[in-house]
């Protein structure tokens, strides 16, 4: 079994005390959750692992098993162990360690290396590559299994994934809120831990998988965003200023004199918002589009034969 130093994980030293654990662990648990980190399997393993060393470190008995046998500390609670009875029979006192001898050690598990061998065998049922020379007392035994994930699909608005948004399931009778953040994209999972189906070690977790509606205006490109905004000739022929639509304001686009009809305008900072980081965003595209005037009267009919003679003169 692959050895994981639960004190190197939470970053504390042996000695540490209750506070300490779960102030480590309180600082990597919100550093770690998936739901600041989405699809990220990196992240998601190290809160496994944060949660797992937590878990035992803050309780005295695992702590002290733990700190006894190591990885193999739960091969020996699931054998029936009890880490006091174990220090009572050979001399010590309850929560205290001390040093056994050789002579001790041998004694312990019915002399020399083949009795550590038998003891283990005994302990674990044959695994870690001990010899099996009768029947398997734990060979019937199978660990719990933890209950499998779920998703469940959801659908928003771009305006629901630029300022966040709740929504409230109804789970095997259990009311349940869900934030979604902002800036989730389609196909971004929003996990609900423990929420999942039940097992006998534990309920999976659920995820919900966002898709984000299209929008009237708007056409999102991971975090920027692009319009096409109607704007006058007279406008881009002469300047000007005009109102352009963002998700959370309008803002004033100049337009210089002779802007074509077809240009883009960048407007820096006016997109989405960054999952990961929402307090930054992307940018805006607008395209301009020429909107002529409709119907013409007599009177501009008149004047745009007189501007088309001047331009063909």
């Amino acid at each position: 079994m692959e050895y994981k130093d639960y004190y190197k994980i939470l970053g504390v030293s042996k000695n540490a005390d209750d506070k300490e654990l779960k102030q480590a662990y309180r600082k990597l648990a919100r550093q770690y959750h998936p739901d600041a980190n989405p699809n990220d399997a990196s992240a998601e393993e190290r809160f496994k692992e944060v949660n797992e060393a937590y878990e035992v470190l803050s309780d005295g008995e695992k702590r002290r098993m733990y700190d006894q046998f190591g990885a193999q500390w739960k091969h020996f609670a699931r054998g029936g162990g009890n880490m006091d009875d174990f220090v009572r029979q050979w001399g010590g006192a309850p929560g205290q360690t001390r040093t056994v001898s050789p002579e001790e050690f041998s004694q312990m598990f019915g002399g020399g290396l083949g009795g550590f061998s038998d003891f283990f065998e005994t302990l674990f049922g044959g695994q870690g590559g001990f010899r099996s020379r009768g029947p398997d007392p734990f060979a019937s035994y199978s660990a719990p299994a933890r209950g499998r994930d779920l998703e469940q699909p959801v659908q928003i608005t771009l305006e629901e994934a630029f300022h966040g948004a709740q929504r409230v399931l109804q789970m095997d009778g259990e009311r349940i809120e869900v934030n979604i953040p902002r800036g989730v994209k389609t196909g971004s999972r929003v996990r609900m831990a423990g929420k999942g189906a039940q097992g006998s070690g534990g309920s999976g977790d659920l995820y919900l998988r966002v898709q984000v509606a299209p929008h009237a205006q708007f056409t999102r490109e991971e975090d920027d965003l692009r319009l096409l905004l109607p704007v006058d000739i007279y406008t881009l022929a002469l300047g000007g200023e005009i109102e352009a639509p963002t998700l959370d304001r309008a803002v004033l686009l100049k337009i210089p004199a002779g802007t074509p009809n077809g240009k883009v305008f960048r407007l820096r900072g006016l997109g989405m918002p960054r999952l990961r980081q929402p307090d930054q965003r992307g940018d805006l595209f607008v395209t301009v589009s020429a909107q002529i005037p409709e119907p013409l009267s007599e009177q501009e009919q008149e004047l745009f034969r007189q501007l088309r003679a001047l331009r063909q003169g």
